[in-house]
């Protein structure tokens, strides 16, 4: 959190965040999402590098999934959370 407030303090037009949730409890990437959605809906653009797909999904507008640093698929978070091979392979349903 303390990263993310530093890099506001420059007012950039896009924030790049990589694994913002990595290593943390659950309660606290629940926080720093409603964050990221915070600084995304004050006009800031946000980056999001994040292993977790489905905080990832929820976060933003449109996604690409990446296996082994190739796009195996891309479109719209929404429908990219409801695509049964997304569930499958990245959320676990």
């Amino acid at each position: 959190m303390v990263a993310i407030g530093r890099a506001l303090m420059a007012g950039p037009k896009l924030l790049l965040l990589d694994e913002p949730s990595i290593g943390l409890a659950p309660t606290i990437v629940q926080t720093i999402g409603r964050i990221i959605r915070t600084i995304s809906e004050t006009g800031v653009d946000v980056l999001l590098v994040e292993q977790n797909a489905d905080m990832a999904l929820s976060l933003s507008v449109d996604a690409f999934v990446l296996e082994t640093g190739r796009i195996v698929m891309q479109g719209a978070a929404a429908d990219l959370a409801r695509s049964e091979a997304v569930r499958e392979s990245y959320l676990g349903m």
